[in-house]
């Protein structure tokens, strides 16, 4: 049948040619029929309904007459072309009497920019999307799309592409030191379905979880979805404080090799005291090393994966900042005693990610190109890492101390003691200008702390002294601002 596929329903009041009508009408008004849409001949649509075609004709010639159909000789009937002054809005029931159980009740989805991208953009945990090798991932994609992975009947394993996983596990093992194999690596759509699937099999609702403060806000927000009881530790130059750790905690969230939002890494002896407390509770460490690779002084401290000896500990990956948050690809290696769980809640999640596009990624493992591709980003990253540094002491020392960083995407600097000038005004005055940032508390639960965090994954290294002397200005109108409102008080904590 010519035309778009119509769903008409005849029964009701009314007499047959009146309910196509409102139906049809009822579609163009609310955007389901677009403008220039073709409808299916009057002939197929009537053998279709079981209708005679007169009644057909009735309708197309009604909605033809008042504007919103368009007759062609020889050629059909479609849509007129002008959205129809009337147009409505078509949405679901709203379900007044149907309410999410605690604490999905509570819980939005995090915002999603709407607007334009800032001029000077410091957002944090972006890649930037023009080092993307696009042309050999087009190669390569195409090439598995000629091959039979889509021509193979059935569904995959839930543990991911075995040529991934392969891959995945040399990997790691050559650039991070993780100890793996094949058969312990599990894909992923990226790094939040990794911590989704572990804490489904680790958590019961009402467990304790300890994370880092401040911290990576999507995993706890996950726990506290799941209902457990999360806990914020602190975090200070060597990492988590694993002294203020809850004795009762089941799993412990961390991010060693570069921690966010800080950026610090932990120390050799915390990572020692942190297998030993996880031995000593029965507790599982979830370690997220979710951008390690781009790594620019210092020799990097092996995993906590790498030092576990008692399959205590989970590893978690990502390529969302190696290449694209786009690719959904992200990955975990667990010990045996969790693999079958993990795969069973795969399976009952999706069952598996996208084969052709694992594949893919395997052969860009494989062939050298993601190696290629990090050293290049590595190089572009350290220069931005370089510049932003110099620029924020040269124009922001008397305002903010950089947290020392060696690796990744962004960084934080604290707001020096003394400072009156409150940060959500200097982010809100900054964005007016067309600089993006974001604020230190925006990563803490319990205890607020004063400072930025300042990505370059999306800023070019000839952007960022304008950007930050734009920043300067943005703090000295707040510092105006705030002598003016409150003259008598205090200094920022």
């Amino acid at each position: 049948m010519g035309g778009v596929d119509l769903h008409i329903d005849l029964a009701g009041p009314g007499g047959l040619a009146a309910r196509i009508y409102h139906q049809l009408l009822d579609a163009i008004l609310d955007g389901r029929l677009r403008p220039g849409e073709r409808l299916p001949p009057s002939r197929d649509l009537a053998r279709r309904l079981q209708v005679s075609r007169n009644t057909v004709c009735v309708a197309y010639e009604r909605l033809t007459a008042e504007g919103f159909l368009t007759a062609r000789v020889g050629a059909g009937t479609y849509v007129g072309a002008a959205r129809p002054a009337r147009a409505r809005r078509r949405s679901a029931p709203t379900g007044g009497a149907v309410r999410p159980r605690p604490p999905w009740d509570s819980l939005t989805p995090a915002p999603h920019p709407t607007s334009a991208p800032a001029p000077y953009d410091f957002g944090v945990g972006m890649p930037d999307a023009g080092l993307f090798p696009l042309a050999t991932w087009r190669r390569l994609l195409t090439a598995e799309l000629r091959a039979s992975a889509l021509r193979v009947s059935g569904y995959g394993d839930p543990a991911g592409h075995p040529a991934l996983r392969a891959a995945i596990a040399r990997y790691v093992g050559v650039a991070r030191s993780v100890r793996a194999d094949t058969d312990d690596v599990l894909l992923t759509q990226g790094a939040q379905q990794a911590l989704d699937l572990l804490a489904r099999v680790l958590i019961a609702p009402g467990d304790h979880v300890a994370v880092e403060e401040p911290g990576y806000p999507p995993a706890r927000r996950l726990f506290t979805a799941l209902g457990a009881r999360v806990t914020g530790v602190p975090v200070d130059e060597e990492g988590l404080d694993v002294t203020a750790l809850p004795g009762t905690a089941r799993l412990v969230y961390v991010t060693p090799s570069h921690q966010f939002p800080l950026g610090t890494p932990m120390s050799a002896a915390r990572r020692t005291a942190l297998l030993a407390w996880a031995d000593r509770h029965g507790a599982v460490i979830m370690e997220d090393d979710y951008d390690s690779e781009f790594r620019f002084s210092a020799r990097p401290l092996q995993p906590l994966q790498s030092l576990d000896r008692s399959g205590r500990v989970v590893y978690v990956g990502t390529f969302s900042k190696t290449l694209s948050p786009l690719l959904r690809s992200g990955f975990l290696v667990a010990p045996a005693t969790l693999r079958p769980a993990l795969r069973a809640a795969r399976q009952l999640t999706d069952w598996h990610g996208d084969p052709v596009a694992q594949a893919a990624l395997a052969r860009l493992i494989d062939s050298g190109e993601l190696s290629r591709h990090v050293r290049k980003a590595t190089r572009v990253y350290a220069a931005r890492h370089e510049r932003l540094t110099a620029a924020l002491g040269e124009e922001l020392a008397d305002r903010l101390t950089p947290v020392p960083s060696t690796a990744g995407l962004h960084l934080c600097a604290r707001l020096r003691p003394g400072v009156r000038a409150e940060l959500e005004d200097v982010r809100a005055r900054a964005r007016r200008s067309g600089v993006a940032v974001e604020t230190l508390d925006a990563y803490c639960a319990d205890r607020p702390q004063a400072g930025l965090v300042l990505g370059y994954g999306m800023i070019p290294a000839d952007r960022i002294g304008d950007g930050v002397r734009l920043l300067r200005r943005a703090f000295g109108d707040a510092e105006v601002e705030c002598r003016r409102a409150e003259p008598g008080r205090g200094l920022l904590p």
